[in-house]
């Protein structure tokens, strides 16, 4: 039986093991005597975490460009229309992010696809369903991106990045197992080796390599942050000029209370290239971190705006790689 409260149990597995999740052939076990419960109330706690929402797999978070091809694209959709659209959005399987925020151009999405072609003919199809025109804001730079949970924090928090050459994913099959999440058994990586007709050392080493590597930015519990306390979130953009933007982005990625610092092109009517993320449990909290990073970053007086999630129509991991999914992955999710 657990030596812990449930709510304790329920902290650790979510907070503790969003990185480093145990690459070995029985991760479950690992946890459990971590925590000194049995592996049947480990599964049980992520099977419960699963159900609510809580988390939405445990998996990988891919490098900036590792996995393929994404862009970030946001409509102005008259207010009359607006859960139309983005009920159309939310259903295009390649969108795995898409939220209502405070502006005219109030809709904004991420678009996943395997190459640059495919990403442009969605968006494209995208226009044509809806009878809007995107922004199409592609990323140029990553200075801080992981989105990592510290569930003490009143403030979301992970790590600024070291700019690095990420390799490609090497094995489609694999990285379309990772998007889907981990199987709920007691040896998930053996229900995936044997999915692909591989050993589990193999499936292993090649995970471990990706970690190394950047391939993958993490690998471990996926947490939904609304679900988890951090309701509140602000996108805030910069128009920096170009010789300066690295600098300031750099400085934006080590504040406290940033989640995400990049570097986007510019479009028609949308003159900002620095955006930031910051997630907090109110919105006070957002919008004293978001002042505090922009006076430590040195763009007090840059033009900007500062954009509030109103709703989100839907959340979810990366998709560059479901056609290539297992058929048989649902039946591995229960033990």
């Amino acid at each position: 039986m657990s030596k812990l409260p449930n709510t304790d149990v329920r902290f650790a597995l979510l907070n503790d093991w969003q990185r480093d999740f145990p690459l070995r052939g029985a991760p479950f076990a690992a946890i459990a005597q971590a925590l000194g419960l049995t592996v049947r109330e480990v599964l049980d706690q992520f099977h419960a975490l699963l159900d609510q929402g809580a988390i939405s797999r445990i998996g990988g978070i891919w490098g900036a460009g590792a996995a393929g091809a994404a862009m970030l694209c946001a409509f102005a959709v008259p207010p009359s229309r607006l859960d139309t659209v983005a009920a159309i959005v939310s259903a295009h399987p390649g969108v795995n992010h898409n939220y209502e925020r405070e502006h005219c151009f109030n809709l904004w999405f991420v678009v996943t696809a395997r190459d640059g072609k495919s990403l442009a003919a969605a968006v494209d199809q995208l226009e044509r369903d809806t009878r809007c025109r995107a922004l199409r804001l592609r990323m140029q730079r990553a200075y801080r991106i992981d989105l990592g949970f510290d569930l003490r924090a009143g403030l979301a928090a992970s790590g600024p990045m070291a700019p690095r050459s990420v390799p490609p994913v090497d094995d489609a099959a694999l990285a379309a197992l990772l998007e889907d999440g981990l199987p709920l058994v007691e040896q998930p990586y053996d229900a995936w080796a044997q999915a692909l007709g591989r050993t589990r050392e193999q499936l292993l080493a090649t995970l471990r390599r990706w970690t190394q590597q950047g391939t993958l930015r993490r690998f471990g519990v996926i947490v939904r942050h609304h679900e988890s306390g951090f309701a509140h979130n602000a996108m805030t953009v910069f128009d920096v000029a170009d010789e300066v933007v690295d600098a300031h982005g750099a400085a934006l990625a080590g504040q406290t209370g940033v989640t995400l610092a990049y570097r986007r092109e510019r479009a028609e009517g949308w003159p900002y290239n620095l955006y930031c993320m910051v997630h907090g449990r109110d919105r006070v909290a957002v919008q004293g971190a978001i002042h505090a990073a922009i006076e430590a970053s040195g763009l007090g007086s840059t033009p900007r705006a500062v954009l509030f999630s109103r709703r989100r129509f839907k959340q979810g991991g990366s998709a560059h790689f479901r056609e290539l999914r297992v058929p048989e992955r649902e039946a591995c999710r229960t033990a």
